[in-house]
């Protein structure tokens, strides 16, 4: 059966989510208001995306974080060896065109089985999508040159640099499907090794990009706040369907003839 997620508001916020569900209710339906956030979610991520590119610019014109690009590319290729290259290259294949769509569909069979519910599915599905749509999105904005290939390790990538799609779409997906596990699981140790995990997870891909030389430090910057935010509104989504259908069972409840 889905989980529904715990709502701990204070008591005036929870009054006014409470007042907006009631409406929306009524009119939507849980699905419905599901779907609305995701689109509302879907015009932020146009406009998040926009704004990315203009605190980018304005790194980079001040020498700010981009001034860390290519000292920490040099650093990085220090440590380079034969074994620990073909390690992090096979590790960062899990976070590519291959090895997240393979992750992603075994979390939504999983989770699909256990919650007995479409919405794994629904959920995962949704934060791939638009995390796709800011990474092709961001390097058709930027257009932004990778590290020189006489400093990056094969296979090669020709795309444009900003953002890192690998780091974007792994931080999207693995946290929601982290999310969704967080429901599952009832044992705090359980639920911190799990956050843990997708955390570092998340964290070493994008690090891998920069160690492989496929991105600078300021495409996985760039690629983690954009694919944690549009997490973020993924599981909006969700919070709001369930609000929604709590609120339409409350009422149904309150209406129904007593015996």
């Amino acid at each position: 059966m889905d989980r529904t997620p715990p709502t701990r508001h204070p008591a005036g916020f929870r009054s006014a989510l409470r007042t907006t569900a009631e409406k929306a209710a009524s009119r939507l339906g849980p699905y419905g208001a599901m779907w609305i956030t995701l689109v509302l979610g879907g015009v932020f991520v146009v406009v998040m995306t926009y704004l990315a590119s203009e605190v980018y610019e304005g790194v980079t014109e001040d020498d700010g974080l981009a001034g860390l690009d290519q000292p920490l590319l040099a650093w990085v290729m220090s440590w380079r060896s034969g074994a620990l290259n073909t390690a992090i290259t096979w590790f960062t294949h899990t976070g590519g065109t291959i090895g997240m769509p393979i992750i992603a569909i075994l979390a939504i069979i999983t989770l699909t089985y256990r919650s007995r519910s479409w919405r794994p599915f629904l959920l995962i599905a949704s934060s791939a999508l638009g995390s796709l749509a800011m990474t092709i999105a961001g390097k058709n904005l930027f257009g932004r040159a990778r590290p020189d290939r006489a400093d990056a390790i094969p296979p090669y990538e020709t795309s444009p640099s900003f953002p890192s799609g690998h780091t974007l779409n792994a931080t999207a997906i693995i946290a929601v499907i982290a999310y969704l596990w967080f429901l599952e699981l009832e044992k705090r140790m359980a639920r911190a090794w799990m956050i843990a995990g997708s955390a570092a997870y998340v964290v070493l891909i994008g690090l891998s990009r920069v160690y492989l030389g496929h991105h600078w430090l300021t495409d996985v910057a760039a690629a983690w706040m954009l694919g944690l935010m549009w997490a973020a509104l993924v599981v909006l989504a969700h919070r709001v369907f369930h609000t929604v259908r709590r609120v339409r069972r409350d009422r149904q409840a309150g209406n129904a003839p007593t015996a």
